[in-house]
This record gives C-alpha cells, sequence and structure tokens, in this order.
C-alpha cells in the first residue's frame, strides 16, 4: 500500500523514484520497529541521502512537511518523499485476552485512551462555554455533506442529519458514534521539493508559507488546560511566519477525528471566538461553495481514517484544491489554507500554512 501511494505521488509530481533524495516516514513502518526508512527504503528502491521517522500521532502527516522543507532548505536533500499508511485487518478483532487485550481494556482508560479523553474535553467545553450535543452534531453532519462530492470517501452517498447523529450510540458521553472517526486502512504520499525545482514540474507547485508545532503533554491528566489547546500557539505561529491572519484564509483542512476536535481548532484558529463554536457551527456553511470550506473531502469523519495517514489525508486535500485539481469539488480559486494535525487532547500540534502559486 505504502508502495502504490508513494509511486502515485512520485509520478503525479513529474518525476521518477531515481529524483527521490529523502524519505520521511511514520513510525514501525516494515517488518522491525528499527531500522525502518532503511527497510522501506530498500523496499522501494530508494537511495536517499536523507532518511527519519516522524511520530506526532494525528500530526504525523503536517509534520513531516515542514521537515522535510528544512531538510531541503539545509541542503540536506533535494526532493523529499512524505509517507504514510496503513493496512487493516477486515475482520474485527475477537473479545479474547488472548489478542490484543491491552487495546481492549488499558488503552482506553489510560494515558492517550482517545474516546475517554475526547469525550472529557467535550464535556468540559459543554460545561464552561454552554455548547451542546446537537451543536457538536452539526461538525459530522456537514462535512459528510462534503462527502457526497468524494467517490473516495468511505462514507460516500451516505447523507446524515443532526438527528441521525444523536440517535446513534453513545460511545461516550457526549461523543455519538457518528461524531468519532471511521478507521480504515489506505494510504497518502505528498513530494516536497525546492521552489526552484518545482517550477520545471507539471503541476503548479502549492508552497509552504509557515508552520508551527506545540507539545505540551502526554497524558490528559498532565494538560495545561482541556478549552484550549497547544495547537492555538502553533497556529499562532504558522499565522507570523507567513504573516498571515485568519481573516485571510480560502478554505481550512483540518485534524477532524472527534466533532470536538473541529469546534476547538475553529476557536484555537481565531475562526470564531473562544467559547462560541457551538453557536458559530449552527449557522456555517463547510460547503466549498460558501465563504471558508472546511474539509472540503469530507474530513476523516467521513473519508475515514487510515491511521496517521488520515492526518497526511488534510496535506492531500489542500494540495489538490490549491492547484485547482479536486475533482468534483473544487474551491473557487483558492489561494490560502490552514492545514492542521491533532488537537484538543494529545499535545502534538502541527499547524501549516500552504498558498497557491496565484497569491
Amino acid at each position: 500500500m505504502i508502495a502504490r501511494v508513494s509511486r502515485a505521488a512520485v509520478f503525479d509530481a513529474g518525476l521518477t523514484p531515481q529524483d527521490i533524495d529523502g524519505l520521511m516516514i511514520g513510525p514501525q513502518v516494515g517488518e522491525t520497529p528499527q531500522h525502518a526508512p532503511a527497510a522501506l527504503s530498500e523496499y522501494l528502491g530508494l537511495q536517499p541521502r536523507f532518511a527519519d521517522i516522524t511520530d506526532l500521532g494525528g500530526a504525523t502527516g503536517p509534520g513531516m512537511v515542514w521537515r522535510a522543507a528544512a531538510a531541503v532548505s539545509a541542503g540536506m536533500a533535494d526532493t523529499v518523499l512524505c509517507v504514510l499508511g496503513n493496512a487493516r485487518d477486515p475482520e474485527r478483532p475477537p473479545r479474547s485476552p488472548n489478542r490484543n487485550p491491552i487495546r481492549e481494556f488499558d488503552v482506553p482508560y489510560g494515558a492517550s485512551g482517545a474516546n475517554q479523553a475526547y469525550a472529557m474535553v467535550a464535556q468540559a467545553h459543554i460545561a464552561e462555554f454552554g455548547t451542546t450535543a446537537e451543536q457538536l452534531a452539526q461538525v459530522p453532519v456537514k462535512q459528510r455533506a462534503n462527502a457526497m462530492l468524494n467517490p473516495h470517501a468511505v462514507f460516500h452517498g451516505k447523507e446524515i442529519t443532526v438527528d441521525d447523529v444523536m440517535d446513534s450510540p453513545m460511545v461516550m458521553s457526549p461523543l455519538h458514534l457518528l461524531e468519532v472517526v471511521m478507521p480504515c486502512g489506505g494510504g497518502a504520499a505528498v513530494v516536497v521539493t525546492s521552489t526552484e525545482r518545482a517550477v520545471d514540474l507539471p503541476h503548479d507547485p502549492v508552497h509552504l508559507l509557515g508552520a508551527g508545532e506545540m507539545v505540551t503533554h502526554r497524558a490528559l491528566s498532565q494538560a495545561p488546560q482541556l478549552t484550549t489547546s497547544p495547537l492555538a500557539p502553533a497556529i499562532s505561529h504558522a499565522y507570523r511566519m507567513a504573516s498571515v491572519s485568519a481573516s485571510d484564509l480560502d478554505f481550512l483542512s483540518i485534524y477532524d477525528c472527534y466533532s470536538i476536535v473541529v469546534a476547538e481548532t475553529l476557536e484555537d484558529a481565531g475562526i470564531c471566538p473562544k467559547g462560541e463554536a457551538g453557536p458559530w457551527l449552527e449557522q456555517a456553511d463547510f460547503s466549498i461553495r460558501s465563504e471558508l470550506p472546511i474539509n472540503p473531502h469530507g474530513g476523516q469523519l467521513s473519508t475515514g481514517q487510515s491511521d496517521l495517514a488520515g492526518g497526511m489525508g488534510h496535506v492531500v486535500e489542500a494540495v489538490l484544491q490549491l492547484r485547482g485539481s479536486a475533482t468534483g469539488r473544487q474551491i473557487a480559486d483558492p489561494e490560502l489554507a490552514l492545514v492542521t494535525g491533532n488537537g484538543a487532547t494529545l499535545s502534538e500540534e502541527v499547524a501549516l500554512i500552504l498558498s497557491s502559486s496565484k497569491s
């Protein structure tokens, strides 16, 4: 799967494998957790002079992009392949202590148990700002409407309403099943190179104008606060580096493993005031025809989360939109996008500002 998506990205860029001299991958790719870049390089037939592993959870994809750009800027590589992928067992794991009891019993209540942690953040937002479950339900509903234009989305052709979300099983209060990301298999890859080299390639390049990153904690119990995430300073840094503000953005491609992540990210990005995401979501239009489209591909809630590649999918969508090749869901002449990784609970937060060649 990684080989297929790598091949697609390299040839889409108008390059050959021989042009790739840098490789960035996620953790534990290949048959061994050690020497993973070497294992994948060998499998892909590459001989990079720069290789690294990025391990930032859902922020791994965006985190790879600015690291690859830094490697190019430092002269460590000319053209870097950034790739993530995950195969998924089609069989549901049996409830057996002989198969992955740690994941079944420990992880949901441990340091980063996803459902538990995001539910606590949602409860905190509700308690502090009066946000309602119905307001949070707007996120999957409006992103599902975008997925109707994306035939690659897992839930393409399956529209939902707020009532559908509220009637779906409660996973952990206040989060319902349709507010929780859909795990699936898949892969995503991008190629990062210099501006000078990009002008000779077939597609209009997409430029990295700014990036920000912030790490404050590992376990939710150690988070400085729950209703503002470390994504806030990461986004602020990306804005300053790119010399832009929230009002300059043409669309958002933001991490969305749970509905509350989108709500908090909108606040932390300055799209709406802190505490007002709930009412804002009720009125917002996420569609490609709106003033500020959000996750035009449907986001991970509707497209699916292929492990760490799910976060890279937000980078890919932003690139497709900015170069005008998001067939069937193209935003009209976008020039500037915010891309984020993670949000709300885990502190490995990354923000990117990407621009089209027109800006």
